[in-house]
Order: C-alpha cells, then sequence, then structure tokens
C-alpha cells in the first residue's frame, strides 16, 4: 500500500472512531439515600425508581440534575389542589384588574363615580323598603291566620287541613322575606365601605405613571 493509502485508512479510521464516541449516549452515576446510607451506581434499582437522587455526568464528574422523591397520593393531591387555587386567585385579580379599569373608564370624573354608588345606594334603600312593607303584610296576615287556629282551639273545633297549611307556607314566606331584608341591610352597610375603595382605587389609577413611579 502506498502511503497516500495508508494516510487515507488511518484518516477513515480516525473519523469512524470519533463518530462512534460521538454517537455514544452520555452515561451517568446515580446517587440516592438507602438504608441510612449514601449509595451510587450507574444504574438505579427498582427500589430508588421514586427515591430523591443526584445525576452526575459519568465523564466530567458535574452533578447534572437533582430528581426529588416521588410524591405520594396525599401529596400529590395536595399539590393539585393548590395549584387549582393559585390558579382561581390568579383569575380573580385578572377579574379585578379588568374590572378597575373599566372603572376608569366608565367614569370621566369621582363625580360621575360617586354619582353612580349613590344611585345604587337609592335602589338598595328602595328594596329595603319594599322589603319592610312586605313584612309587615306577612306578620299581619299570618297572625290573621293563628287567630283563626285559636278561635278553633278556644271552641274545640278541629283545625282544618288548609288552615294549617296556610300558617305553613305563611310562616316560610315571612322567614324567607326576612333573609332578603338582612341580606339587603348587609348591602347597604357596605356600600359606604365600598365606595371609599372605590375612590382610593380610582385616584391611584388617575394619577400619571410619573407620579405614581
Amino acid at each position: 500500500m502506498t502511503l497516500q493509502g495508508l494516510l487515507a485508512a488511518a484518516l477513515s479510521l480516525a473519523a469512524a472512531t470519533a463518530g462512534a464516541q460521538t454517537a455514544a449516549p452520555d452515561r451517568k452515576v446515580y446517587c440516592w439515600d438507602e438504608g441510612g446510607r449514601r449509595v451510587c451506581g450507574d444504574a438505579l434499582p427498582a427500589s430508588a425508581v421514586n427515591a430523591a437522587r443526584t445525576e452526575i455526568d459519568a465523564r466530567s464528574g458535574v452533578r447534572t440534575a437533582e430528581i426529588g422523591r416521588a410524591l405520594t397520593d396525599e401529596e400529590r393531591s395536595a399539590a393539585e389542589a393548590a395549584q387549582v387555587q393559585a390558579q382561581r386567585e390568579a383569575e380573580a385579580r385578572g377579574v379585578l384588574q379588568r374590572r378597575e379599569l373599566a372603572m376608569v373608564e366608565a367614569y370621566a370624573t369621582e363625580a360621575d363615580l360617586r354619582r353612580a354608588y349613590g344611585e345604587r345606594i337609592v335602589l338598595v334603600e328602595e328594596a329595603i323598603k319594599t322589603s319592610h312593607l312586605g313584612i309587615a303584610n306577612l306578620r299581619a296576615s299570618l297572625l290573621s291566620l293563628l287567630r283563626q287556629a285559636a278561635d278553633l282551639e278556644l271552641r274545640d273545633a278541629p283545625v282544618d287541613a288548609t288552615l294549617i297549611a296556610g300558617i305553613r307556607a305563611q310562616r316560610a314566606d315571612l322567614e324567607r322575606q326576612t333573609a332578603v331584608l338582612e341580606q339587603q341591610l348587609a348591602d347597604r352597610a357596605a356600600l359606604g365601605g365600598d365606595l371609599r375603595a372605590a375612590l382610593a382605587r380610582y385616584r391611584e389609577l388617575k394619577q400619571p405613571a410619573a407620579v405614581r413611579d
């Protein structure tokens, strides 16, 4: 073989060796705790698959990854619940931001904002008046039915099923209307605080960016 042939063969062999080395996968060393001691090896036994471990490049000795242990079913459920809660909170923040921006765009001045809240307050107060009137009428009607039942009892007469059903229905209506009134009163009490908070946030959002910074 000529000198040129020998050189060509050597170059081909070197290229093939380099290609084989490049194609070979990187070897790893795994280290984990087992029975209170640190164990390392180039393969993970089945008993260590779910354990926390460190992965090290076998050639360079450089740590390449830290793998936490597998979560239990309870831990996985808790993590999923926490993720869902975090997503809900993020969505709530997004809704609040959009609402605040809409508030700034809808009301050109603080007076407009105060006027809008004033209209809401008037509506709630009118609803409260209506509820008071409805409760008074329901009470009067219930008292009338109870008097009828009491008169029948005093005369040792039977209280018919229709009257008993009417008393129960009237009492249920009175309880429902009373609950509505309580919610309306709570809404009215909250409106004052809502207005103060809305005004403070409105002023903050209306300030120029340079001032806020």
